[in-house]
């Protein structure tokens, strides 16, 4: 992850990088250019902290079809000199997926920049994988000389051949190209040498193994930090220690996790959690505070995933501590805690929008949390988080907490929810949405005739359009 440059929430660039449905919807109102030009920005540098839990593609897409734009900006992106030089999905993944759906609508430009792209372009397997969803057969087919003349046929370029097949994540384009009777017998070699080197991985150990006792356990995980380049085996070793730990070795783990050297320390807390055991709850509290970061951080993950009723109780006790500890505390209240902890978790949530802001880490799951608890008080803080965080997610969690938290939901947010990038926030809405309101309805009907709309939010609206009650 990283933290991209966010525009302020009350323009027009900063709603269209968070995704918000105020963003398309001041954009159709906005002068066509500069809609446009704030449009094309977002695409061409992905605003997003982290790609793997927030979508943006067909939010930006369905912009450009109603705006009428433009690909000349996109076209040039993808075609940077720095293009070959510069290998990180990041600069044009956002831009290849967008030009995907826009495909998928009928523009016959986005596919022929598809298809240009993954005939020249550095990042040419994500091109591929869009084609694949979206080309005939015949384009995917001419494909073949493109992007199989890009592995040199020797030892290396055949092995390079036989990963791309492997990692493929559609593998309709390498199908046909078997088939070929020029490229087929190349492209099926190597699906065959794919299928060997997976056997193979799974029946050699990919790296060096502890000797099986704990001390051998403990040992193993502190060479990994101590080595170039540093390996992080506290985790592992922890699970290696539940195979080989009876409680004989309980004295020992514990003066590991006291004063054991830091990787050592960290596996054995982590194991000692795991087990649930009397004394690791001190043991946890002083390390949380350890200078090492390998040390504090195995013990407030330790302690995150704890669900036993002293935890909780300690939870309780430790949630007002101003720091990572009391955070990992209050968001375990969140998760696991009853009616009498809303103080607690509300008291937590607004701590740490206030100190750290609306994209703090861990945010959602106190969001969530406000919401399971339904505190009706804290809907002032979850409309600020709504509106000022970057992450799309985080404002899905804080829709659902909304709507179950604040009466003004249905004839508020949720409209503008609607519009919004993430599928599950238009699905919320769609089941939420008062039709009060002379947009919703045109809005559920678009959603519901949109091809490219996920199954889930065509579901909820066509129950809302189907209801023989009043809509409202």
């Amino acid at each position: 992850m990283f933290d991209p440059d966010i525009a302020p929430s009350g323009t027009l660039l900063g709603l269209l990088q968070r995704g918000r449905g105020d963003g398309t919807l001041h954009a159709l109102a906005e002068q066509r250019g500069e809609a446009l030009a704030a449009l094309e920005r977002c695409v061409l540098s992905d605003p997003r902290r982290d790609w793997q839990v927030e979508s943006r593609s067909l939010y930006y897409a369905r912009l450009y079809s109603e705006l009428e734009g433009g690909l000349d900006g996109i076209e040039q992106h993808l075609f940077h000199p720095d293009d070959p030089l510069d290998t990180d999905e990041q600069r044009t993944g956002l831009a290849l997926s967008v030009l995907g759906h826009l495909a998928g609508y009928g523009r016959r430009d986005a596919l022929r920049l598809l298809r240009d792209y993954a005939a020249r372009g550095g990042n040419w397997e994500w091109a591929l994988d869009e084609l694949a969803l979206r080309a005939d057969d015949a384009t995917l087919r001419a494909l073949a000389p493109a992007v199989l003349d890009r592995f040199p046929r020797d030892a290396e370029g055949d092995a390079a051949l036989a990963r791309a097949v492997r990692e493929a994540y559609e593998p309709r384009p390498w199908r046909l190209w078997t088939e070929d009777p020029v490229h087929g017998e190349r492209v099926r070699a190597a699906q065959e040498r794919g299928s060997f080197d997976r056997w193979q991985r799974q029946m050699r150990p990919a790296g060096p193994t502890p000797g099986w006792s704990v001390r051998d356990v403990l040992r193993w995980a502190q060479e990994g930090l101590d080595g170039h380049p540093t390996q992080h085996r506290d985790a592992p070793a922890a699970r290696c220690l539940a195979a080989v730990a009876g409680p004989e070795h309980r004295g020992e783990l514990l003066d590991a996790a006291r004063r054991g050297p830091e990787a050592a320390r960290a596996a054995a807390l982590r194991h000692l959690a795991d087990r649930q055991d009397p004394d690791v709850l001190a043991l946890i509290e002083a390390a949380s505070a350890d200078p090492s970061p390998v040390v504090a951080r195995a013990a407030l993950e330790s302690f995150s995933r704890m669900r036993s009723v002293a935890a909780l109780e300690r939870a309780r006790a430790w949630a007002g501590r101003d720091d990572e500890l009391g955070a990992a505390a209050a968001r375990m209240l969140a998760l696991l805690g009853g009616p009498e902890d809303t103080a607690r978790v509300l008291s937590a949530l607004r701590r740490i929008v206030r100190t750290h802001g609306a994209d703090a880490d861990g945010l959602d799951v106190l969001v969530e949390g406000v919401g399971r608890l339904s505190i009706g008080c804290a809907a002032p803080v979850l409309r600020h988080v709504y509106r000022e965080t970057a992450s799309s997610h985080l404002r899905g969690c804080a829709a659902r907490a909304l709507a179950a938290t604040d009466p003004s939901f249905a004839q508020g947010f949720a409209i503008e929810c609607l519009w919004d990038c993430e599928e599950t926030t238009r699905e919320l809405a769609a089941r939420h949405a008062t039709t009060g309101d002379v947009r919703v309805l045109a809005r559920l009907r678009s959603l519901a005739a949109d091809p490219a709309e996920e199954a889930e939010v065509q579901t909820a609206v066509r129950g809302r359009l189907s209801t023989p009650e009043p809509l409202t």
